[in-house]
C-alpha cells in the first residue's frame, strides 16, 4: 500500500508518554524538522504492538504520522534508530535524563527550531558516556539559555569595559553582565570556564579541563539561576 501524501516522516525523541484509554498512549516528541508534535499511539500498550519498540525513551526514532485536524496527530509507524542503553544502567544518569527531557519539553513550543532536537540528541549521547553529570547538566542549561536568547555578556562588564584578568566580579541578572567587586565570587577562571560552557557545541571537552571541579560550583549556581529566571524549565 502506498503511503498517504499527507503522511509525515521524520526523526524524533520522546519527551513524554501518557497512558490513554485501555491500550493507547499520547506521546510528545521533539522532531528534527517538525518542531514538537503530539501523537496518538493507538494500541501501543498491547503486547504485540508494532509501535512500542520504536518509541522508547532515551532514543532516536524514525516515525511517520498522519496530521490531525487538531493538536494531536496519529502515529502510523516507528523504528528505533539509536537507543542510548547505558543511561538506564545507572540510576543517577537515568534521573538526570528524565529531568533534561522535562526541561526541554517545558522550554519549547510546538514550532520550535531544529537546534533543540540537536541539543537533546547530544545530551543523550553524553549521558550514555562517561562524562560527569554536573558538567552535562551545566552545559545543557547553558545551551537552553543560549537558544532562548539569554546568553550572559562574557566579554565586558556592566560599564562596557573588557573583563580583566586581575579583577573579581559579581553578576547583575537584570543586565546579564558582570560587575567589578572587591569581594566578588567570580574570578577570571570562572568567566573563562563559562565561555567554554556556552560556546562548546558539545560538553565532552569540559571533562578535559583539569580545574573544572574548582570553578563549577559558582558557575552552575549562576546558570541555574538564569534558567529559573528566564526559561520556563
Amino acid at each position: 500500500m502506498n503511503p498517504s501524501r499527507n503522511q509525515v516522516v521524520t526523526e524524533g525523541i520522546v519527551l513524554s508518554r501518557t497512558n490513554f484509554g485501555e491500550a493507547d498512549r499520547i506521546i510528545t516528541m521533539l522532531t528534527s524538522d517538525r518542531g514538537k508534535v503530539t501523537l496518538m499511539a493507538k494500541g501501543v500498550r498491547k503486547i504485540k504492538s508494532k509501535l512500542a519498540g520504536g518509541i522508547e525513551l532515551f532514543s532516536i526514532s524514525q516515525i511517520s504520522y498522519l496530521p490531525g485536524k487538531g493538536e494531536i496527530h496519529t502515529l502510523i509507524s516507528s523504528r528505533l534508530q539509536k537507543h542510548y542503553g547505558q543511561i538506564v544502567k545507572d540510576i543517577s544518569r537515568t534521573m538526570l535524563g528524565y529531568e533534561l527531557l522535562k526541561r526541554i519539553n517545558r522550554a519549547t513550543e510546538d514550532a520550535t527550531e531544529s537546534e533543540y532536537f540537536d541539543l537533546m540528541k547530544i545530551s543523550l549521547a553524553s549521558l550514555d558516556g562517561a562524562l560527569v553529570l554536573n558538567l552535562i547538566e551545566l552545559w545543557f542549561d547553558a545551551q537552553l539559555l543560549r537558544l532562548a536568547g539569554h546568553q550572559p555578556n562574557l566579554a565586558s562588564d556592566l560599564q562596557g569595559k573588557r573583563l580583566q584578568a586581575d579583577q573579581l566580579y559579581t553578576f547583575d541578572f537584570d543586565n546579564m553582565s558582570f560587575v567589578t567587586a572587591e569581594q566578588g565570587i567570580f574570578s577570571p577562571a570562572h568567566i573563562k570556564f563559562l565561555r567554554l560552557v556556552f560556546g562548546l557545541q558539545e560538553p565532552l571537552a569540559l571533562g578535559q579541563i583539569t580545574d573544572a571541579d574548582q570553578v563549577i560550583g559558582p558557575c552552575a549556581q549562576l546558570v541555574a539561576t538564569m534558567r529559573h529566571q528566564f526559561i520556563r524549565a
